[in-house]
């Protein structure tokens, strides 16, 4: 039998596959000094971050409490600047953060508060590099002299939690505690609706009960001490709140009591 002839042109066509097979097989990834690579995202997403305070151009403004921002998924972001609610656009590449602010509602602020705000959100907007180091979140813009300091914050469940009363509502109207009353006012609703705290200075007791979004508050019981003035206001103004029934809102670790008149209170959670 005649045996199938070998070409040259057919012997140096299969080396040349064999040695490409070859190259294959010991071809490691990543072993390319070229190829792109991405840093993951600095995950800020899904987590209340509480703004600590602002720097801009070596001038340190510590933050209200309550200013905070929420950072979605999707991009959206949703926060408060101390007194009013503001939206944002946040797109996240790397340690890179772009921020392009959106709405904001238009309530009415102490002088204090919105000289914050205004400063907030020219600090919060355009391109931020972040830094996270365990539950503080630092924002940095190109210039380095304007730096966000932020501190991540689990939510405030309603019951058992230490409320401090940081401003006074009036419809759609936030005021601050009358001056020299400031720091005052708090109140715990426990697990079995009894509450008790301080009215700005004296302290008081009552009941609560929970249906819904609303609360029914039982009768006040309050000890006697002589207060100034401003304490006096204050505790006047708390009584509307705590004297009957008030509807609440409960945002992750801000609290809002209003009573059916317009009259109501803002509270922060205690660290």
């Amino acid at each position: 039998m005649q045996k199938p002839r070998t070409t040259a042109a057919t012997t140096v066509a299969a080396l040349a596959s064999l040695l490409a097979l070859a190259a294959c097989g010991t071809e490691k990834a990543g072993t390319d000094p070229g190829a792109d690579t991405v840093a993951p995202d600095v995950p800020v997403t899904g987590v209340h971050w509480a703004f600590e305070s602002v720097t801009v151009a070596g001038k340190k403004t510590q933050a209200p409490a309550g200013a905070h921002v929420e950072i979605e998924k999707n991009g959206r972001a949703k926060g408060n600047s101390g007194c009013n609610h503001f939206g944002a656009a946040v797109a996240v590449k790397g340690d890179t953060l772009t921020v392009s602010t959106g709405e904001t509602t238009e309530m009415g602020c102490p002088a204090e508060l919105q000289s914050f705000e205004t400063t907030l959100h020219k600090a919060f907007s355009g391109t931020l590099k972040a830094k996270l180091d365990g539950d503080r979140l630092t924002l940095t813009a190109p210039d380095g002299r304007t730096v966000l300091a932020l501190t991540s914050e689990p939510a405030a469940p309603l019951n058992g939690t230490t409320w401090n009363v940081t401003s006074l509502l009036s419809g759609d109207t936030a005021a601050s505690p009358p001056k020299g009353s400031e720091g005052k006012a708090h109140f715990t609703i426990d697990k079995n609706g009894k509450v008790s705290g301080n009215l700005g200075c004296n302290n008081f007791s009552t009941t609560a009960k929970i249906t819904g979004r609303t609360i029914d508050f039982g009768e006040i019981a309050t000890t006697r001490m002589m207060c100034t003035g401003p304490q006096m206001k204050l505790e006047t103004e708390l009584y509307k709140v705590f004297g009957g029934t008030a509807t609440y809102e409960l945002r992750h670790r801000a609290l809002t009591l209003s009573a059916p008149d317009g009259a109501g209170l803002g509270a922060t959670a205690k660290p």
